[in-house]
């Protein structure tokens, strides 16, 4: 057998290490090294979801309806029990036992079994060995999901979806804890849904939030630890990453979550990531990934938003109480009640922040 003299120290250093390491500042310490934000007030909150005193509301998705925009609808994930359907009231229209699903997002317009409708993606973990993608209808008429089916989403756990309405497909980028991004064409025409990993891309360690810019093909994924990164979202692209904006514990305090994005004219607009490591949101540019602003959902009439995993927002009008868009945030920390989801006017957080709306 093989002798390591140096075993010992070695493996002493390490424990005298574990026992002297610095623990994360409090939330508290890190709010004041962070760099300062702007504050926004709630308009409106859904229902707390039904798994009480656990982290269980993860992630919203927005469909707009251009017909009458104040009936548009939310999903929501609860990622111990399933999928809810919200108004923009609050209330809750509709709850899909789907098991463990993490995140969601939607397209309309997409080929479902012969006929255009409203496809919902969630990223499943009721498999922590194996992911898989599970697929959903939304009717905008009852506000009601029906489950389609599963679709394979690669080996490993389960966490970030989102979806991506190319000319040629629809992708589902679904991110992996490893931070492995498999993209993944899907195609629901027919009774049965199908998937097929057409690539895979890689980040160095866990990640989770994303979302695609279909005008442009950008993808944007989270790493939680690391900061924000863009990606080609193209099937035939690079699968090389650019480096948006570093975890650097002032402009976005890991852990880097949700991903969102306010597209604006043909190219230009804002992404958004949840700085959750001290209760912010920031803001960058789409045109040069210049850093925009930071900004916090306080309390008002309406409670604030705390320790955000995923967040959404679409531009438009959805009624006189968000003319301009809709940005929502899940809240980790709801008061007494379970965990929901916050909804914040997009022209108050773009006049706070001094951007155009």
């Amino acid at each position: 057998m093989t002798s390591y003299p140096f075993a010992g120290l070695g493996a002493a250093f390490l424990l005298s290490a574990c026992a002297t390491a610095v623990t994360e500042p409090p939330v508290a310490q890190r709010i004041a090294n962070a760099t300062p934000a702007v504050t926004v007030t709630a308009g409106g909150e859904t229902a707390p979801v039904g798994t009480p005193n656990a982290d269980a509301a993860d992630d919203p998705a927005i469909w707009r309806n251009a017909a009458d925009p104040a009936q548009s609808l939310i999903v929501g994930t609860d990622k111990k029990a399933g999928l809810y359907v919200y108004g923009l009231d609050g209330k809750t229209r509709d709850f899909l036992d789907a098991g463990r699903v993490n995140n969601v997002d939607l397209r309309d317009g997409v080929t479902i079994n012969g006929e255009k409708g409203i496809l919902v993606v969630a990223s499943d973990r009721n498999d922590l060995a194996h992911a898989k993608l599970a697929l959903f209808r939304l009717d905008p008429a009852t506000a009601k999901l029906s489950a389609l089916g599963k679709v394979d989403g690669g080996a490993g756990e389960a966490y970030g979806v989102c979806l991506y309405h190319a000319p040629e497909a629809t992708y589902a980028f679904i991110v992996l804890k490893d931070g492995t991004v498999n993209q993944v064409a899907l195609d629901a025409a027919s009774a049965t849904p199908t998937g097929r990993i057409v690539r895979s891309m890689k980040l160095g360690t866990q990640s989770e939030g994303c979302a695609v810019d279909d005008r442009t093909g950008i993808l944007y994924v989270a790493e939680e630890d690391i900061g924000l990164w863009r990606f080609d979202a193209r099937a035939t692209g690079s699968t090389v990453p650019t480096k948006i904006a570093a975890a650097d514990g002032r402009n976005l305090v890991m852990d880097a979550e949700g991903v969102a994005i306010a597209p604006i004219g043909e190219k230009d607009g804002y992404v958004l990531v949840s700085s959750q490591g001290d209760n912010a949101y920031v803001a960058y540019r789409m045109s040069d990934d210049s850093y925009v602003g930071r900004f916090r959902v306080v309390d008002g009439a309406i409670g604030g938003a705390e320790e955000t995993d995923g967040i959404e927002l679409m531009l438009g009008d959805f009624g006189p109480d968000y003319p301009g868009g809709l940005f929502i945030a899940q809240d980790g920390h709801n008061a007494t009640a379970a965990q929901n989801f916050k909804l914040v006017a997009w022209d108050a957080i773009a006049k706070a922040l001094g951007i155009a709306h």
